[in-house]
């Protein structure tokens, strides 16, 4: 597995205990959904996806995968919301990567940090697309 689910991420320093052992489990939340590889991210790259109510739960479910921003706005949402068999289902690999420079900016600090540590080539493909 791309990561260790045994122990949680450690925390930055200087922070209360109290609000870094929330940071610490709020990454573990992330860190747990994550697939072993990215080749495992299948997910479909056209057409039109419905995201299930346990991911669309504020928004859109429907998203038309031709529609730059419509794909992102799914890619935000599942990155946020989904749950470990849902992220193979729904994200891509090549798409992923190919998105990840725009969407690292899009989704929060520790799915981006979650993400990055994991899959180093996420990291990487950002730099060289700076």
């Amino acid at each position: 597995m791309a990561s260790s689910t045994q122990h949680p991420a450690p925390a930055p320093s200087g922070l209360s205990g109290a609000v870094a052992e929330d940071l610490a489990l709020y990454r573990e939340k992330f860190r747990r959904r994550l697939p072993e590889s990215l080749d495992q991210l299948r997910g479909p790259t056209q057409g039109v996806v419905e995201l299930p109510l346990h991911m669309a739960w504020s928004g859109m479910t429907s998203y038309d995968m031709s529609k730059p921003r419509q794909r992102m706005g799914l890619y935000r949402t599942v990155l946020h919301e989904g749950l470990r068999d849902d992220l193979p289902q729904f994200l891509n690999r090549d798409l992923l990567l190919q998105m990840w420079p725009v969407l690292r900016t899009l989704v929060g600090r520790t799915v981006r940090t979650v993400w990055e540590d994991a899959f180093p080539q996420l990291a990487s493909g950002s730099r060289a697309a700076a």
